[in-house]
């Protein structure tokens, strides 16, 4: 197959500050507090970092990311100016929080780890007693995490201490948990509509310099969210059986079935072209799933020279 794949990316924009790059995204700080951040093909998992990229992923996850903000921009502002590449967003510079702010409708992945050991407490939320894995909650709950430095895990913490430590400030919090609620109430009526339950997520926000609160970062893509098909859910909760997921989980169930779960001494399993070709494929399905339109694959021949062109085309202007 060999098909291109987008791995880095190394540009010099006129009146650009600095560059910030991430485990699949990276994000060049420009003159007028204007961000450029382009999604690479990058694929990340157990925070590590796979040495091979997934076509179309960059441009798969910044589509869904930038059609959920323009779905949701009426009921919260976002960081989002414009989007001139199909693996670019350029939006306005913001002070982010230093907070996750994850919401969770069910009881699955993180949150279903801790009941099964016994936690009846999550961030300093009450889980109700006699729950199953991937049950509804009687109402979502926010299990907020500390923005981890570089290579270290996001931390569960509770509101309180949030407020004790200083992280942010009560008003600003009261700012974010409305927000949060107003995007999954909306992020599961999207999903319904597409046969999906949206089951958890979690949003990123950042003060913009006239101290407006704007959502940032990806929203509602396979990355950052757990979505279930809705078609079969209660059936398969009846007879305890796995639920049908949509999002990077099968990555991670491969890498574990390989003997890999990022621990030290654990080497990433060898991905064949074949296997890549299916993530790529699974991550298109995804993509269809999740917003409702045909993928349209984007020109991958000189992936770098595309962007560059497209965004330099966009600054000019």
């Amino acid at each position: 197959m060999g098909l291109n794949t987008l791995m880095s990316t190394d540009f010099d924009f006129p009146g650009q500050k600095s560059v910030y790059k991430g485990k699949v995204r990276e994000v060049y700080t420009l003159q007028n507090d204007v961000l450029v951040m382009v999604a690479t093909d990058r694929l990340s998992a157990f925070d590590v970092v796979m040495p091979k990229g997934i076509p179309y992923k960059g441009q798969i996850l910044n589509q869904i990311a930038t059609k959920m903000m323009k779905d949701t921009e009426d009921i919260v502002p976002n960081w989002l100016l414009a989007t001139p590449d199909p693996n670019v967003a350029v939006g306005l510079a913001c002070e982010p929080f230093k907070v996750e702010m994850v919401i969770r409708g069910y009881l699955s992945g993180h949150a279903a780890r801790e009941y099964k050991a016994g936690k009846r407490m999550l961030c300093g939320v009450p889980m109700p007693e006699g729950m199953k894995e991937n049950d509804k909650f009687p109402s979502p709950i926010i299990t907020p995490a500390t923005k981890a430095e570089k290579g270290d895990h996001d931390e569960d913490i509770s509101k309180e201490d949030i407020l004790k430590r200083g992280i942010v400030s009560k008003e600003d919090y009261e700012v974010l948990e409305k927000y949060t609620h107003a995007l999954f109430q909306r992020g599961t009526e999207i999903a319904a509509k597409r046969g999906l339950i949206l089951v958890d997520t979690k949003y990123e926000f950042g003060k913009t310099k006239d101290g407006k609160i704007v959502l940032i970062d990806e929203i509602h893509t396979p990355d950052s969210s757990r979505y279930f098909y809705a078609e079969g859910y209660e059936e398969r909760q009846a007879n305890g059986e796995a639920q049908k997921q949509l999002s990077k989980e099968f990555v991670r169930q491969w890498l574990i079935s390989n003997g890999f779960q990022g621990l030290d001494g654990q080497t990433v399993p060898e991905m064949s072209d074949a296997y890549i070709e299916s993530v790529s494929n699974r991550y298109i399905e995804l993509y269809e799933n999740i917003t409702g339109e045909k993928f349209i694959k984007s020109d991958i021949s000189n992936i770098e020279d595309r962007i560059f062109n497209n965004i330099s085309g966009y600054l000019a202007r």
